[in-house]
């Protein structure tokens, strides 16, 4: 099964975008949007740029959990991963990423 993206307003009634993997884990979370069409393009950003290694940053939080950010070809960063417990984890959450991230199917439930 693969994965797909959910556009929704985040908590503050902007818009934001989750990319879930298909088995509907959370894989990756964007930033908020002040627009619809700008969700819809980080979407496509994503889509664009998960393939591409060189688009990870690999972090780790201050606590000590890794995690990773996927970026953009001008270094803004497009969405962030959840915390993982190990840096293989994190890895495979890059794997996941990449393997879901051209999904055609975007979830609307702004509608």
């Amino acid at each position: 099964m693969t994965g797909w993206f959910e556009l929704d307003y985040s908590s503050n009634g902007q818009y934001r975008f989750i990319l879930k993997a298909g088995n509907a884990e959370t894989i990756l979370s964007s930033e908020t949007y002040t627009s619809k069409d700008a969700a819809e393009n980080g979407i496509a950003s994503v889509q664009k740029n998960a393939p591409l290694n060189e688009r990870y940053e690999k972090e780790t939080s201050t606590n000590g959990r890794p995690y990773f950010n996927l970026k953009a070809g001008n270094h803004q960063i497009i969405g962030t991963s959840q915390m993982y417990a190990s840096e293989q984890a994190r890895d495979a959450g890059i794997a996941s990423v990449k393997a879901n991230g051209a999904s055609s199917t975007i979830k609307d439930k702004t509608t």
